[in-house]
């Protein structure tokens, strides 16, 4: 980055340079010319005025004015004197520029440039009370050769700048790199204040936000493998330590059913988790909803309410809908809709007492569709209700396992709520229950 702007400074140093020469040669040199055809001019007024200059004329010699060829033309345009050269040797200058002008409107002015010399010769004609023209001719450097001379000084500018962008540029690209290579340092200590420009502070903002989003990712994932592991070593180690006995006839004949059994268990938790996994990971992978449509979820919660109703009889636990509204439509996609509906109720009637209740509601409001899973279950501490919704976060693991939970159930329904940009709100109270609130709001539908 520093050897860009170095570059890139000496180029702009070198360019400024060129043009700020040619832009002020152009100039000066306009004004040159400007001041050349008023010279021109007062000097005609000044040899019309001369009664000397009257009799050079008349005698046919050279007044002696350095610089400046004096002309006189006829009415015919034939030359009647020339202080440079033999008139007789002198073709018609009736149609020269500067001179159809001086007999149309009084004076004329032109310039011609000479290749081979690399000069311009200014000329000046005004016409006389008796129809003659007096012209006069100076000549003078062109634009280049006027370059020309101010060249040495112009490769004295370039230097000059070059050497100057190169220690502006080292000095900038200094001022500009420290906040990064400070940050670069710094990246993992968040309370450390970085002096920065006003206009690099919301890229060092987002390189600290997206840090910690990176930090929080990699724990996150450390933790989930950590979890899968610990998740699927249990039952692999009981249905291992199950078939060790009845592999080495420890076992008795009436415990191999009771050991057949449990590992008809285990590999069914197995398969509940790797499902789970599995379906996270899909979820995970997914940027959009696929087959968005309007969906009844008044409707559905009455079908997941009566599809749990012999778990909840199993439980003990009384499993009761209510739905104000005839239809309550929300746009999402029906398949995981039925699985946050069927993972709450779940919940609710797993982590509940015997002769306890869970209420599903489904109302139309103002601002969108409310569902509500309430239960007057175990509840969950408050230090355990920012957490709950994490993958394979348990506030009793002892119970999750009895009751056969993954731990995934209100991480997927989480996840849910994020894909159809849902509202999620928890409010629970230890030995009193918890209620769970979803909101589908209106402007997203």
């Amino acid at each position: 980055m520093k050897q860009i702007l170095n570059r890139r400074m000496a180029l702009v140093a070198a360019l400024s340079v060129c043009l700020t020469v040619l832009l002020t040669s152009c100039i000066f040199y306009g004004k040159y010319q400007a001041q050349i055809h008023d010279d021109l001019k007062m000097n005609a007024c000044i040899l019309l005025a001369t009664q000397e200059f009257l009799s050079c004329v008349e005698q046919k010699y050279d007044p002696g004015i350095d610089n400046l060829r004096i002309t006189v033309i006829a009415v015919d345009g034939g030359v009647e004197y020339d202080s440079n050269a033999d008139i007789g040797h002198m073709d018609n200058h009736g149609d020269r520029p500067e001179i159809r002008q001086a007999f149309v409107k009084g004076e004329g002015y032109e310039v011609r440039r000479s290749g081979t010399l690399d000069k311009n010769t200014y000329y000046y004609a005004r016409r006389l009370d008796d129809g003659r023209v007096l012209r006069i001719a100076r000549e003078a450097g062109s634009l280049w050769s006027f370059l020309k001379t101010v060249f040495p000084v112009l490769i004295l500018l370039l230097l000059a700048m070059a050497a100057f962008g190169v220690v502006l540029a080292r000095f900038l690209a200094r001022q500009m790199i420290r906040p990064v290579e400070q940050l670069a340092v710094n990246l993992d200590k968040e309370d450390e204040q970085i002096q920065t420009y006003e206009e690099l502070q919301p890229f060092m903002d987002k390189i600290h936000r997206q840090h910690r989003e990176l930090k929080q990712s990699a724990r996150l994932r450390q933790e989930f493998t950590a979890n899968v592991s610990h998740e699927l070593k249990t039952p692999l180690a009981s249905i291992s330590g199950y078939a060790e006995l009845m592999e080495t006839g420890i076992a008795g004949a009436e415990d191999v059913t009771h050991f057949a059994g449990e590992i008809h268990k285990c590999a069914g938790r197995l398969l509940s988790l790797i499902n789970d996994i599995l379906h996270l990971s899909r979820m995970d992978a997914m940027e959009a909803l696929p087959d968005v449509e309007p969906v009844d979820i008044g409707a559905l919660a009455a079908d997941c309410v009566e599809m749990l109703q012999m778990q909840a009889k199993k439980h003990g636990v009384c499993l009761e809908f209510a739905c104000r509204d005839a239809v309550c439509l929300v746009k999402g996609e029906r398949g995981m809709l039925e699985e946050l509906l069927y993972n709450l109720c779940d919940n609710a009637i797993r982590y509940n007492r015997p002769g306890g209740y869970v209420w599903v509601s489904v109302e139309e409001k103002a601002e969108g569709v409310w569902l509500a899973v309430k239960d007057n279950g175990i509840g969950i501490l408050p230090e355990d209700q920012e957490r709950i919704f994490e993958r394979f976060y348990r506030v009793d693991k002892g119970r999750s396992r009895e009751t056969g939970g993954t731990g995934l159930g209100l991480a997927i329904v989480k996840h849910i709520v994020e894909q159809h940009h849902a509202r999620l709100a928890l409010s629970s109270t230890p030995g009193e229950g918890t209620c769970v609130e979803i909101e589908f709001r209106h402007e997203i539908r």
